[in-house]
């Protein structure tokens, strides 16, 4: 639950530092003009950060990681948002200086995409494995048990 926790933070303090770039770079290049580099801070905090967090109450409620399918989730989707975060600053940097962006950043930035929406398909099949897996044999709390404790 931990990973999960420190995870969501990181990309909370990564979606705030990105916006904080995309203000100071297109500011110190006079660029006024439309740039991927705001996409970097939205993907950051909502994919990360939100996503994550609600991830969090997931595994809280469901205990996810007992699916063997929530580690692959866990580091398929990670590696998906950054794959796809970086290409959008790389992207949008080259935007900024009047550059032109080439089609293997694309290619990248696609892969990321892909890695994401196989996260979120993992993420599904793992709760789907939680929400119908017999529930953990418990004592029932009875007059009897409860007045023996």
């Amino acid at each position: 639950m931990m990973k999960l926790f420190y995870a969501s933070f990181s990309y909370m303090v990564l979606g705030v530092l990105s916006g904080l770039y995309y203000r100071e770079f297109t500011k110190a290049n006079d660029f006024t003009g439309q740039t991927q580099l705001g996409l970097v801070h939205t993907h950051l905090l909502t994919l990360g950060f939100i996503v994550l967090l609600i991830v969090l109450i997931l595994e809280k409620q469901f205990t996810l990681s007992r699916s063997p399918l929530f580690n692959w989730f866990f580091w398929v989707y990670n590696a998906g948002l950054i794959l796809t975060s970086a290409m959008l600053a790389v992207h949008g940097s080259l935007t900024v200086v009047g550059q032109e962006s080439n089609s293997a950043i694309a290619g990248i930035a696609g892969l990321g995409h892909i890695l994401l929406s196989v996260g979120m398909v993992l993420l599904f099949l793992a709760l789907r494995a939680r929400l119908v897996a017999q529930p953990d044999v418990a004592e029932p709390l009875t007059a009897n048990a409860a007045s023996s404790k």
